[in-house]
Formats: structure tokens, C-alpha cells, sequence
């Protein structure tokens, strides 16, 4: 059974870092071009960064440009978002997604076939 899961949310300061990890099971993950989508409460879900199959090919929401990373360890079926000089509007449940391949158009969600369960992040003093 295809899965993906999040995981490394919770609760850090205003300048704190976190880092999430989207774990695949049941394929390969170096199949598939991964993204990262947050939804805060009353909002709609909203792209953040994505990356393609290889690692090559990375682009990232304006609001998180210079601030969230994203890398991939296909060896270990992962891919991480580093989340630095993190602030409250950053708070949010943050989902990964997957598609077969890496697109412009990556922050549309319709586009893609795979979904983890979320992980919420808070940033508050």
C-alpha cells in the first residue's frame, strides 16, 4: 500500500528552526516528484516548495524563499523540508505530496496522487 508520512511538526519560537521529514512506503520515492503544502485553519492549501525526482530541480513559494529548504535522500525514501528563521504566519499543518513528474505548475494541488496525513507546526512565543 502506497503511503506517505510526516512527521517532525510541533511547537518552536519565532526565529526557531524545524525539520519535517516525508517518509514513502510501499514505492519508490526517487519515482516521483515530492511537494510541500501547509494549510492554516480558514485557509486554503497553499504550495510552499517542491522538488524533482533526481534533486536537480527545487522552487519554493516567495513567502518561504532564503528561510525553508528542501532536499531528498532517495537511498532512505525521504525528503525533508528545513524550516529556518521560522515566523507565526508559518503556522500550519504541512502535508507532502506526490507525482510521477516534476512540473512548473507544481504548487497546484489538484495535480497531485499522493497525499500524507499532515504534521502541524506552530510558531508562537
Amino acid at each position: 500500500q502506497l503511503q506517505l508520512v510526516e512527521s517532525g511538526g510541533g511547537l518552536v519560537q519565532p526565529g526557531g528552526s524545524l525539520r519535517l521529514s516525508c517518509a514513502a512506503s510501499g514505492f519508490t520515492m526517487g519515482n516521483y516528484a515530492i511537494a510541500w503544502f501547509r494549510q492554516a485553519p480558514g485557509k486554503e492549501r497553499e504550495g510552499v516548495t517542491s522538488i524533482s525526482r533526481s534533486g536537480a530541480s527545487t522552487d519554493s513559494a516567495d513567502s518561504v524563499k532564503g528561510r525553508f529548504t528542501i532536499s531528498r535522500d532517495n537511498a532512505k525514501n525521504t525528503v525533508y523540508l528545513q524550516m529556518n528563521s521560522l515566523k507565526p504566519e508559518d503556522t500550519a499543518v504541512y502535508y507532502c505530496a506526490a507525482r510521477s513528474t516534476y512540473v512548473n505548475s507544481w504548487w497546484r494541488p489538484i495535480i497531485y496522487d499522493y497525499w500524507g496525513q499532515g504534521t502541524q507546526v506552530t510558531v508562537s512565543s
